[in-house]
């Protein structure tokens, strides 16, 4: 580009300087006709490079956008998955969720099947540790009764009280 400025210059220098020559000899000379001649070549050609020049620059923008747009479809895939990956996060989490919430539920049942287990293996045992219970104040009973009675007997019978003596019952 600075190569077109310089040559731009130049050439409106040049410009300016033929006006300045011609007006100081009115006579139009061969030489004159001659750089006229070069300097309408060196604008044609000059015209002819900013013509390459702009077409090399459509060119490159035509470049540049088919690949800005393959850039675009490569992030509209990239997008696409990351859209998958979220997609199969989510999944993921919901999959953790249930998993956690079928421990939490087995969990759960076996707790409470246990307590249910211990009440109604318990209440069997109650059930025999009240009988036996009960036996025993009614052998209680009867044992205070017959010692009642030995004690009343042993009164009459000297043997029965030196035997309850020895047991410490009298």
């Amino acid at each position: 580009m600075s190569k077109i400025t310089t040559s731009l210059i130049a050439l409106i220098l040049m410009f300016a300087a033929v006006p300045c020559s011609i007006a100081a000899d009115d006579s139009f000379t061969q030489k004159d006709r001659e750089l006229l001649i070069r300097l309408d070549e060196r604008l044609n050609q000059i015209d002819k490079r900013f013509e390459q020049i702009e077409l090399r620059i459509s060119e490159l923008r035509e470049d540049m956008n088919k690949r800005f747009e393959q850039v675009d479809k490569r992030f509209e895939q990239i997008d696409k998955r990351f859209e998958q990956v979220d997609k199969r996060f989510d999944f993921m989490l919901q999959v953790m969720i249930a998993i956690v919430g079928a421990f939490a539920a087995i969990v759960a049942v076996t707790i409470g099947f246990a307590l249910w287990d211990r009440k109604t293996m318990i209440r069997p045992f109650e059930t025999k540790v009240k009988q036996i219970e009960d036996d025993i104040l009614t052998d209680r009973k009867r044992l205070e009764a017959l010692i009642e009675l030995l004690k009343q007997q042993a009164k009459h019978d000297q043997k029965l009280a030196a035997l309850l003596k020895n047991f410490s019952i009298l």
